[in-house]
């Protein structure tokens, strides 16, 4: 019997995905459980749907992320810290400080977890990189300077 999964099914299959199982075993097991539904032409339509839909959903996002990071590539953002005469910091400089600064002063609202900049313990330039999507990141540059 043909069956669509409406959930992960360990050993047959993913959600969405048309597989073929045993009598027995979609009405015993699959169909109470509301594991699957039976594949007729109704179900088969609302299923390429809901996939079409879903595709077009990542490509909006994807879309978003792309102009996003055309915007953001290239920006540079300065901190000003305190820090000793022979130009260290008075501590580092963390990726969470970056992400509230880049919401402050490019007005767009990073995670913490999606910037990436190696350890700032010193003034000067640095680049960090901010993922946008999968695949799709932004470098900006981050310029270290003394407080006065």
């Amino acid at each position: 019997m043909k069956v669509i999964l409406t959930e992960d099914v360990k050993s047959v299959g993913k959600k969405g995905q048309a597989v073929n199982v045993s009598d027995g075993y979609a009405r015993n097991f699959l169909f109470p459980k509301n594991l699957a539904v039976e594949a007729n032409k109704g179900n088969l339509n609302s299923v390429k749907i809901a996939e079409e839909a879903q595709n077009h959903k990542k490509q909006v996002e994807k879309d978003a992320a792309l102009a996003k990071k055309k915007e953001l590539d290239g920006k540079k953002l300065t901190l000003r810290v305190k820090g000793g005469a022979s130009g260290k910091l008075f501590g580092a400089i963390t990726v969470k400080e970056i992400a509230e600064e880049i919401e402050k002063q490019l007005g767009y609202p990073a995670d913490k977890k999606k910037v990436a900049v190696d350890a700032i313990k010193n003034f000067g330039e640095y680049t960090a990189e901010i993922k946008l999507h999968p695949g799709i990141s932004a470098k900006i540059t981050v310029a270290v300077i003394p407080e006065e």
